[in-house]
């Protein structure tokens, strides 16, 4: 069994210096049928490493209740089987662009700002999940015959926090848990950061996307001797919805960033490698402005990153100029490419045959209606990703006055049927203090609120979701107000599409909302992109995988169709449609085509 450890300069594997070359790669941003064929690229790229967070939300659904955590297990056995070390980031908190920074909704819409402190119910739930997840990292460690060589504590704490006393109870609750390997953390090279964010016994490391020299030195100050390391070299970066397009990085500035690095005798982890894809409406959120408390900007499904493996697990030019200038710190040329996975044959078209509007859906497959005196955050219904329907009276005869959404963290779909007014009117609010329009009363109305994602960095990480500030009509508060939600993952339980009322797609009145079901025939599965012409936003599924949220606002305009997911012959999409329905024909084709020729090394290909 080898002994990894760290130096007065360097990492050790028993007793030889070893510099970690490693690429962040997230076993649930990717199908588990391509995690190999992920992981050949890292190989092939130069790498020796993989490093991945743990989601405690995607693991622990309700309190007590675990989703797959042997999922962990089986990714570091796939990294052992591709011949890399594995560096693992378990938490509690991640950030990742992920949904709540990792943390669970039922945790923090209870406890607030005591989450990612001392506070002694957070360490107590924090150890539950631990108990259940560090036998999979433990018994995979280095020293015990296993690819795992470092366990982070906690992420990024510096950029937060500075409760010290925190931190040293994760540390010591990694140990008590059999953790042998050495523990790292991580900060931004600035003295506040790593201040706040470092503990006695674990090595720091920085993030950054330049400037390693000077990063190194500051890192130094704090740190003035061990191995340095810079655990997120982001190579890329991750793209909100309503940008104008993707954000990119030019492929030879960002490999040049990486030669100082390699030049500084620094380990390094890409961030990201391969970023994936964030199935199953996972994708976090982050605040507008430099103090992180502006506007809600929700993170694409697309977690592309501008990464040197894009999306659908191609190298790009950033691949290719990153390997030149790994093969030039190697220990010999990076082996081959793995074959590339299979792509779908030919194009082919999802035909609508069935729908039922969204009411429908949520009395089947929602949960109970509550009502109180004030409209209940999403956190009280039980909902983490989906939505909740709100329902109340405007009291009558009185004039016209604003409906305001006070604390509206998402987007609400308000519909309005007026006594004395012919049909019901419909408005589309998405600002924190968002207004419906002229309301008069007597009326009924329904405000429909879908999450978009909870904020995954800085100070508003953990803000419950809904309509948080109430209703307000003129300067009066509205009460009385009942809500229903339904849960993404109840479209995903066995036997509940059954259990919908299903009905012909042509008797569907124009653009409804609602769920609706498509089949295809497929011959030639493999890897593959869907496209919603005149969609406005929802989520699809297709043969049960939820492929993650479409949304017209761009810049994403398709969703990304694992291989795996597709099987030869009759295939079911199921598209579920918040707004407006567009065209019943879904386009169904070949990736679209990558960004470019390799670059100029010859080297192992």
């Amino acid at each position: 069994m080898a002994r990894f450890v760290v130096g007065d300069g360097s990492f050790e594997v028993d007793g030889r210096p070893v510099r970690l070359l490693s690429g962040a790669l997230h076993y649930f941003r990717v199908h588990e049928g391509l995690w190999g064929h992920r992981l050949g690229l890292l190989r092939a790229m130069g790498l020796n490493c993989a490093e991945t967070y743990v989601p405690w939300n995607w693991h622990e659904p309700a309190p007590g209740r675990w989703r797959d955590p042997g999922a962990v297990g089986r990714f570091l056995d796939a990294v052992a089987a591709a011949g890399l070390y594995a560096v693992v980031r378990p938490g509690p908190y991640i950030c990742a662009e992920w949904e709540n920074g990792g943390l669970p909704s039922w945790l923090t819409g209870r406890l607030g700002a005591r989450v990612r402190t001392r506070d002694e119910e957070f360490l107590r739930a924090v150890g539950a999940w631990w108990d259940r997840l560090l036998p999979e990292v433990v018994e995979r460690q280095v020293d015990r015959g296993g690819p795992v060589v470092l366990v982070q504590v906690e992420n990024e704490y510096g950029s937060y926090g500075s409760d010290g006393v925190y931190l040293r109870a994760l540390a010591d609750g990694l140990r008590a848990r059999g953790v042998s390997v050495p523990l790292v953390t991580s900060d931004g090279p600035e003295d506040h950061m790593l201040s706040g964010g470092s503990v006695p016994g674990a090595l720091a490391t920085v993030n950054f996307g330049s400037g390693a020299r000077e990063a190194f030195e500051v890192l130094r100050r704090h740190q003035p001797k061990g191995p340095l390391m810079c655990m997120e070299f982001w190579c890329g970066w991750f793209t909100h919805w309503g940008s104008r397009e993707p954000v990119v990085r030019e492929a030879g500035e960002a490999a040049e960033a990486l030669r100082e690095i390699m030049e500084c005798g620094a380990s390094v982890n890409l961030y990201m490698a391969h970023g994936g894809t964030n199935f199953g409406g996972w994708s976090g959120a982050n605040r507008a402005g430099d103090d992180h408390r502006g506007e809600l900007c929700p993170t694409l499904t697309s977690y592309d990153y501008d990464a040197p493996v894009d999306e659908f697990g191609r190298p790009t030019r950033k691949f290719w100029a990153f390997r030149e200038v790994l093969a030039e710190f190697g220990d010999g040329p990076p082996p081959a490419l793995p074959p590339a996975p299979p792509v779908l044959a030919s194009p082919v078209r999802a035909e609508v045959a069935r729908w039922v509007p969204l009411g429908e859906v949520l009395e089947v497959l929602g949960g109970a209606e509550a009502e109180g005196a004030l409209p209940p955050a999403f956190e009280e219904l039980g909902v983490e990703r989906g939505l909740v329907r709100y329902r109340f009276e405007v009291a009558g005869p009185r004039r016209a006055y604003p409906l305001r959404l006070a604390g509206l963290r998402d987007v609400a779909v308000v519909r309005v049927e007026a006594v004395g007014e012919e049909g019901v009117r419909t408005a589309v609010v998405g600002t924190e203090a968002g207004c419906a329009g002229d309301v008069p009363g007597p009326a009924r109305v329904e405000v429909w609120v879908e999450s978009l994602g909870r904020v995954n960095y800085g100070p508003r990480l953990g803000e419950t979701k809904g309509l948080t500030g109430g209703l307000l009509h003129e300067r009066q508060y509205v009460h009385g107000v009942r809500a229903r939600g339904m849960r993404l993952e109840a479209l995903e339980e066995p036997g509940a599409l059954e259990r919908v009322p299903w009905r012909p797609a042509g008797g569907a009145p124009a653009g409804a909302a609602g769920l609706y079901r498509a089949g295809v025939r497929v011959a030639g599965a493999g890897d593959a992109e869907l496209e919603l012409p005149g969609w406005v936003r929802g989520f699809v599924w297709v043969n049960g995988f939820c492929l993650g949220r479409y949304w017209d606002r761009g810049p994403q305009r398709s969703l990304y169709v694992p291989g795996p997911v597709l099987c030869e012959g009759e295939n079911e999409v199921v598209v579920l449609e918040y707004e407006r329905a567009g065209e019943p024909a879904l386009p169904l084709g070949r990736p679209r085509v990558p960004g470019g020729p390799p670059g100029p090394l010859v080297t192992g290909r």
